[in-house]
Formats: C-alpha cells, structure tokens, sequence
C-alpha cells in the first residue's frame, strides 16, 4: 500500500503553511483544502522542540501534505488551531498506509 486509502480520509481541513518570520511577522502560504482523517481526540505530544504539550486531534493526511510545526489550520467545524508537529509516516515500500500525522493544539 503506498498512501491512505481516499474513502479513509472523510474530513477535509484548511492548512496555512507557515513559511517563516518577515519583517513584519510571521509568513503564511495562501491557505490549501486538505482531505484527511481527523481525530478529535486530547492528548501528550512531543513538539518540533522536544517539549511536551497537549495535542487537542490529529490529522491524518496524505504523505505529500506541507504541514510544518506553526502552520495555521481551520478544523471543519471552523475551530482554528496549529500544528504542534508534522511527523511522516513512510513504511519505505512495506504494506502500510503512508501518511502525514498532523498533531494540533
């Protein structure tokens, strides 16, 4: 298998990828639709900095999601969060489902 399965990913989400600091901010890519698989669920996550923090759901998207820690997300009920960390799930050829698990605040 090399991706999610297209029926799995029943949600859809709004992903504004953090591009960086400017001189006026931080920077956003326009914001893209993003199918995946959400998980509303709260728990203990690990940051892009190794500190620990609560994760509020997790997206599960296809691999070629871009997704870095400080993006912007819209939920599909219109809740807006960030993404704690982006972690890629490649089973390098194996039979299992490839993917981008999104950890939120």
């Amino acid at each position: 298998m090399s991706a999610v399965p297209n029926w799995l990913l029943r949600h859809r989400i709004q992903v504004e990828a953090y591009e960086g600091s400017g001189a006026y901010g931080d920077v956003y890519a326009s914001p893209v639709t993003v199918r995946c698989f959400l998980d509303e669920q709260t728990r203990m996550v690990r940051a892009a900095d190794g500190a620990d923090t609560t994760s509020s759901s997790t997206a599960f998207c296809p691999l070629a999601t871009v997704a870095p820690p400080g993006s912007r997300v819209t939920l599909p009920e219109g809740r807006k969060t960030v993404v704690i960390n982006a972690l890629r799930r490649d089973g390098g050829g194996l039979a299992t489902p490839d993917h981008l698990e999104v950890q939120l605040e």
